[in-house]
């Protein structure tokens, strides 16, 4: 145990792996060189152990150098004596210290990486294979000239230029680009077997997706079919697939396994093949005429094959790492880090039933708007944590849009799951900044079948029964409750939704006109909106059908622009005959908030030249109207301006005291819930009598809704309520009846 650990601790010293293992791997590469006999002297196609000890520094760095020389002294010195020896260790010195100190200086970072790096590979191609070769032939050369080498023969000597120098160059460049590769990997995995491992899985991952292990076998199968004929000795019977003819064929096999399988299996697979290649090369390359020429053409050919080789798997790879990469950022939300709305489809589609479960969280809109939208980021990220140890390997959780999420069920005993996920669902506490929090969620859920499509219109409907579960408190199932009433009705919002646009852009409202009476005889007139049908006849369309929809769909507040100016537009018309007519607008909680609402308001009364004090601006308290401070802001603008302010329907829903100690008003409108009843309860009478206290307080005009009947009339004028609405007074009446002479008459009386 002792001696692992120390290994382990002491193994990349200079003295233990970087001395020992070139002594051993020196003898493998030299056994991989190939040679032959060309004018009296010695040339090689294929030159491994500079590529062996340029290997080892990029493994070890510079801890390598005192294990090259003990492993080159080791070998040459019973071979050739001591100064051969010497020599030949200056002869891989020279060019090793040169190359990767260059290597260095231009790659300071992770200059040891992997290979297959592109941003890496113009330098290693440059300073480890190309200057390394150049430096090391020089020396050769110069050896040669200096008769250290006395094999080579005087012609080669004696020419720089001769083409066994051209052989042998290319024969050192083809041993360092397909050597350093190999022994770095062989390297590594002696110096970690796990290396081994961390290889076959890399491997297996930069190979396309698609392939099989017949494809493979293919390729293998047609590799080994023409390095066999290649291999097969020349005869009388042999044919141009025994010669160096089949050597061009095996290029398009290679390239094809290097867009393939990868750089890391075709670097490894042409190493193995280059080397059996040239060491049978005398199968396939003819002793007689032209001997010279085809060894040149041969060693031409292993260098123009493992450079175009080599680039072709770096940019291969590379591209298909970046596609994977582009492939799966697009199933991923980028901020949220969460499978998205295209990984649910694509995940749905892999599975023939499925159980799809929907998750709305209407709150985190609100705390978004409060906290900032990190809080919905982190509460998404930190249920999807939460859910992920009930969740199977191939169940996701997904993001969706806005305060929604998805998640995807098996469909195998999917009720259970469904419950389960509920009970996980509300034992999940969200903290922010330490403190806890637990919006309500609403689970909605249903099961698939593929074919999945429309998968939009189906998620529309399971937020639909999500917005149910919030009332009931407990999953709502899509296909028990029925999906017919939940498409019925969201088709019915969206074909709203549309002839609510159509009519904002064509005009196709109806203004309606109730007469409000003051107790003094004085009289104004509250706008009621109507839409029409489609078409001619159609009944027309009441506020509580549509007005709904308009606010879903942020068109509420074009609505009251199209009121007020409707509005304005014929008072301007008819100024003559209703100089004195005054009347109420309804504007809806969009509106109110709205910062340029003021201004558009005095750009129309302008434009119209209208009076101020001929507009009353009635507002319906909601809990749509959050920003009461830019809502005072503007109430308090339009008081300004000269136009009156009322809160309609006081006494329910959000019109409360507390509120109305916050706004500023003019007129109070008591909800005809209490007055329809003021004479037959006793609790209703006292709550509209402490309503008429609390405006006298704050010095508010009161108008009472629903009077219907003379005994509620005069009930209303007893506790003092300014003005009166209701069927008693007057019904809604197409806007244009007021140019009648009665309702002129009416309008334009003094009190």
């Amino acid at each position: 145990m002792y001696l692992a650990s120390w290994y382990k601790k002491n193994q990349n010293k200079w003295w233990v792996l970087p001395l020992v293992l070139p002594s051993l791997l020196l003898p493998i590469s030299v056994w991989c060189n190939a040679n032959t006999v060309m004018d009296g002297g010695r040339v090689f196609l294929v030159y491994m152990p500079l590529g062996l000890m340029t290997a080892f520094m990029l493994v070890f760095g510079w801890a390598a150098l005192p294990g090259i020389i003990l492993a080159l002294l080791v070998r040459y010195i019973p071979m050739k004596g001591e100064m051969i020896a010497m020599l030949s260790v200056i002869h891989f010195l020279l060019p090793i210290t040169i190359s990767w100190g260059g290597y260095r200086i231009f790659v300071p970072r992770r200059s040891s990486v992997m290979f297959g790096v592109i941003k890496l590979t113009a330098q290693r191609m440059l300073w480890l294979v190309l200057v390394n070769s150049v430096t090391f032939l020089i020396i050769y050369q110069v050896g040669i000239f200096f008769g250290w080498y006395d094999s080579v023969s005087n012609t080669v000597a004696e020419n720089p230029l001769h083409t066994g120098t051209l052989i042998n160059f290319q024969a050192v460049l083809v041993g360092c680009l397909t050597g350093i590769p190999f022994f770095y990997c062989a390297i590594r995995m002696f110096r970690n077997p796990h290396f081994v491992f961390s290889f076959w899985s890399r491997m297996k991952a930069q190979m396309q997706s698609g392939v099989t292990k017949s494809e493979v076998a293919l390729w293998a199968g047609i590799v080994a079919i023409l390095v066999s004929l290649l291999l097969v000795p020349i005869s009388d019977f042999s044919s141009i697939f025994t010669t160096d003819y089949t050597l061009t064929l095996i290029l398009p096999l290679m390239l094809w396994g290097a867009m393939r399988f990868g750089f890391l299996f075709i670097t490894t697979a042409w190493t193995v093949i280059l080397i059996i290649l040239c060491s049978g090369f005398h199968n396939y390359l003819p002793p007689y005429m032209g001997f010279q020429l085809h060894l040149a053409i041969a060693s031409s050919c292993y260098a123009v094959f493992s450079i175009t080789i080599y680039l072709m798997a770096v940019v291969t790879t590379r591209q298909r790492f970046l596609h994977s990469k582009a492939r799966r950022v697009a199933f991923i939300d980028p901020i949220v880090q969460m499978p998205n709305l295209r990984a649910l489809n694509r995940d749905l589609s892999r599975h023939p039933s499925s159980a799809l479960a929907f998750l709305r969280i209407p709150e985190l809109e609100l705390l978004g708007r409060n906290y900032g939208v990190q809080l919905r980021i982190q509460y998404k990220q930190q249920l999807n944590d939460y859910l992920q140890p009930i969740l199977n390997a191939d169940e996701k959780v997904y993001h969706l849009s806005g305060h929604e999420v998805a998640v995807r069920l098996n469909y195998e005993s999917y009720h259970e799951h469904i419950e389960l996920l509920d009970q996980r669902v509300k034992q999940f506490r969200f903290m922010w900044d330490g403190m806890p929090m637990q919006p309500q969620v609403g689970i909605s859920y249903c099961y698939i079948r593929q074919p999945v499509r429309h998968i939009y219109f189906l998620l529309g409907e399971l937020s639909t029964m999500a917005d149910l579960s919030l009332s009931t408190s407990k999953p709502e199932s899509l296909q028990q409750q029925g999906p017919n009433h939940v498409q019925n009705a969201v088709r019915n919002k969206v074909t709203m939704m549309n002839r609510l646009q159509v009519a904002i852009d064509s005009g196709n409202f109806v203004l309606m006109a109730q007469r409000i009476e003051g107790i003094r005889g004085d009289i104004y007139h509250e706008i009621l909106l109507r839409m029409k049908g489609d078409n001619e006849g159609d009944n027309v369309f009441m506020p509580d059908v549509f007005l709904p929809v308009a606010h879903e769909f942020g068109l509420s507040s074009k609505i009251d622009k199209w009121v007020l100016e409707a509005t304005l537009k014929f008072m301007d018309i008819h100024r003559e005959q209703l100089a004195g007519s005054r009347f109420a607008i309804n504007l809806t909680p969009a509106s109110v908030g709205q910062l340029q609402f003021v201004s558009e308001v005095k750009l129309l009364l302008k434009h119209y030249n209208i009076q101020p004090w001929q507009l009353i601006f009635e507002v319906t308290e909601s809990n749509s109207l959050t920003n009461l401070e830019q809502a005072n802001a503007t109430l308090t603008a339009l008081q300004n301006m000269g136009c009156r302010v009322a809160i309609d329907d006081f006494g329910t829903g959000y019109a409360s005291y507390a509120r109305l100690k916050d706004i500023s008003a003019d007129i109070l409108k008591i909800d005809g819930s209490f007055i329809r009843n003021v004479l037959s309860s006793s609790l209703d009478y006292q709550i509209v009598e402490s309503i008429c206290k609390l405006a006298r307080m704050k010095k508010m005009l009161l108008v009472a809704e629903y009077v219907e009947t003379d005994s509620v009339r005069a009930a209303v004028r007893s506790l003092g309520i300014d003005y009166m609405q209701g069927y008693l007074i007057g019904r809604p009446q197409l806007l244009e009846t007021l140019l009648e002479p009665g309702n002129v008459a009416l309008i334009n009386q003094t009190p």
